[in-house]
Parts: structure tokens; C-alpha cells; sequence
């Protein structure tokens, strides 16, 4: 017995030097860990967030070049048949927006969503006007027809959406 209790007397304080050693590597590996998941953190950030900044800006700017008034005044033509300028302005649209589209990869899917209904709404707009042009109406017609349907819209969709990109934008300091 008295072997056994020296025994135990030896075995216990090792067994618990042993757990010590054990958890404190563990957590020194945890450490580490932790701090290498932060350093990968801070370099994917520093590669992404350039590219973050560049979608942000590119998108804005999708969102002004689109926006009715600059569209219409971009391509002002008065004495071009408003069926040829009602195309010129889709096809810019389209073209605008087909030029920025990989931008979503780098914004949320959320405020994307309002960069695509922007970019349908101002769409609409255009379509709208156009359907109310007669076969003998001139860009001027369409181009005010527009202005009518911006000025009764209030707060455009593209309007909306560059707060939006904005304040996510913001959000990323």
C-alpha cells in the first residue's frame, strides 16, 4: 500500500504538470492560428478592397450615366425621329450596364439588386415616353416626355441606389 501511494503521490502531481503543458500548447497553437488568420484577413483585404473601391466608383458612375436626365442629355438630338433616339437610349443603357456587370462581385447582392431594378425602372421610363410619342415625333418630344415622367417619378430608382452603394461603401471603413 505504501508503494501505491507513492506511487500515487508521484503519478498525480506529473499527470497534472502534463495536462498543464498539454492545454497550454493547445492554446498557444490557437494563438497562432488566430494570428495567422489575421494576417490572411488584413492581405486579402489589402488586395481586395482597391478592387472593392473600383466596383463602388464604377457602379455609381453606371448609376449617373444612366439616371434619365444625364441619359437625354448625353444623347440630345432634337431633329432625330424620337423612335431612333427612344433606341440610342436603350441601347446605352444596355451597353452602360453590360460594362459594369462583373462590379457585382465585389458589391452586395442586395445593393446590386437595386443597381439592376435601377437600371429596369430608367428602362421603363424610356419605354414609357416612348409609347407616347406619335410616329411623327422628334427627339425633343421624347426627351420632354422623359423630363414629364422624371419629374412626376420624385425619387428615381438610380437616385436610390447610389445612396445605397454610398453607404455600403462607407460601411467597408
Amino acid at each position: 500500500m505504501n508503494f501505491m501511494l507513492q506511487l500515487a503521490l508521484i503519478i498525480i502531481p506529473a499527470g497534472a504538470v502534463l495536462m498543464t503543458a498539454i492545454l497550454f500548447m493547445r492554446k498557444q497553437g490557437q494563438t497562432d492560428l488566430r494570428a495567422v488568420q489575421l494576417e490572411l484577413k488584413k492581405e486579402r483585404q489589402s488586395f481586395f478592397l482597391p478592387n472593392r473601391m473600383d466596383a463602388y466608383q464604377r457602379a455609381i458612375l453606371l448609376m449617373e450615366r444612366i439616371h434619365p436626365n444625364s441619359l437625354v442629355m448625353r444623347h440630345n438630338n432634337p431633329g432625330l425621329p424620337a423612335s431612333a433616339l427612344q433606341v440610342t437610349l436603350l441601347e446605352s443603357i444596355r451597353s452602360e450596364y453590360e460594362h459594369n456587370m462583373a462590379q457585382q462581385l465585389f458589391i452586395s447582392k442586395e445593393t446590386w439588386d437595386l443597381v439592376q431594378k435601377a437600371k429596369d425602372e430608367t428602362t421603363r421610363i424610356v419605354h414609357l415616353a416612348g409609347q407616347q410619342m406619335e410616329a411623327t415625333s422628334l427627339g425633343m418630344d421624347l426627351s420632354s416626355k422623359i423630363f414629364e415622367i422624371v419629374a412626376e417619378v420624385g425619387v428615381l430608382p438610380t437616385e436610390i441606389a447610389v445612396d445605397r452603394l454610398k453607404k455600403e461603401f462607407q460601411e467597408l471603413f
